[in-house]
């Protein structure tokens, strides 16, 4: 499909710049908040003006574009990118009675600014799109890269995504059920047997193109669905496995348990389809739960690739009798949107 050159992670752990995941940093009144960096790169008077979604996406971007290759195109997944602004911008209105209101907020008030940003602040003309599909607006982004690189071949793309804990998804997803009621810690996220998670942020860029060499990694396949069948997922999952494993085990299995009782069901089948010398791996007790999660599970993947070791933390059943090669990445958002995802070396 499509080779991985750089990635960068913005996230709630120490994964941008110097790297650093064994340790846990622990969750805050059940919200997981990405840690900011300096933004070094973007100039002061345009960084002030950026809503959160936008400084993290564009922080992660701006330092893998460094002595790049020039970009033909930037593809961003995102669900709620820009909603924090939208939500100031919808406030001003009547709070002036649509008298002076802010152009920042209304300029990022929708997803497509996410994207449109890095394309202005590169003068970068070439395509650039946002995918909004809830939880699988990652994998549609990466699925267009892919078809983009399959026309054009030569191409190199900047791929990620992003979202953000904005005051108003968090309480529409509250009241929704969709985070738990009770004041709980990521380092026990497992052990609790209850409905609900605890909400993450974070973003994730990475350069990719149709070229093997010097690549980190490379995303072998991907496939996405719709459904709340559990047993139609798995025969989706099993399928993917012999298509593209020629029925062998991952060595990994990066699962996107997180904490929901109502969703385990799902991950425990999934874990019944690979060897039991497969490592399986969670990563949400890190990033925390939100629609364009499976971006960090990426993230973690290759950066076991490249160390050839994972956090203790992560662990839910360990093999000393893999080498890494593949990994396979199950997330499902919400019950009802799956996505599995192949990277391999």
């Amino acid at each position: 499909m499509l080779f991985i050159h750089k990635i960068a992670c913005i996230s709630p752990q120490q994964t941008f710049s110097t790297v650093a995941i064994d340790a846990l940093n622990e969750s805050v009144e059940n919200k997981l908040k990405v840690i900011e960096p300096s933004y070094e790169g973007i100039p002061n008077n345009i960084l002030r003006r950026m809503g959160k979604a936008v400084k993290m996406t564009v922080g992660a971007a701006l330092p893998l574009l460094e002595n790049a290759k020039a970009l033909d195109g930037i593809i961003i997944g995102t669900a709620n990118g820009g909603m924090e602004d939208c939500i100031k911008f919808m406030n001003q209105i009547m709070e002036y009675d649509e008298g002076l209101l802010t152009p920042g907020n209304f300029v990022q008030s929708t997803p497509n600014g996410l994207a449109a940003q890095i394309g202005l602040l590169k003068k970068n003309n070439g395509y650039n799109i946002t995918h909004v599909h809830r939880g699988l607006s990652f994998e549609n982004a990466v699925i267009d890269a892919a078809m983009m690189l399959n026309d054009f071949p030569e191409n190199n793309y900047l791929l990620g995504a992003a979202d953000e804990i904005s005051s108003y998804n968090y309480n529409v997803d509250f009241l929704g059920g969709w985070y738990k009621k009770e004041t709980v810690s990521n380092k026990n996220l497992y052990t609790l047997d209850s409905p609900a998670s605890i909400a993450g942020e974070g973003a994730v860029m990475c350069i990719v193109n149709s070229k093997k060499e010097g690549a980190l990694g490379q995303l072998k396949a991907i496939h996405t669905v719709h459904s709340e069948d559990k047993q139609y997922v798995m025969q989706e999952l099993k399928a993917f496995l012999a298509q593209h494993l020629k029925n062998e085990s991952p060595d990994i299995l990066i699962s996107g348990e997180n904490g929901d009782n109502r969703f385990l069901p799902y991950y425990e089948a999934a874990e019944k389809l690979v060897d039991k010398t497969t490592n399986i791996l969670r990563f949400k007790h890190m990033s925390g739960e939100y629609p364009t999660a499976s971006s960090h599970a990426l993230w973690l993947a290759l950066h076991i690739l490249q160390t050839g070791s994972f956090p203790n933390h992560c662990v839910k059943r360990k093999s000393e009798n893999r080498s890494f090669e593949n990994i396979l990445i199950y997330n499902n958002y919400k019950g009802a949107q799956h996505s599995f995802m192949l990277v391999s070396r």
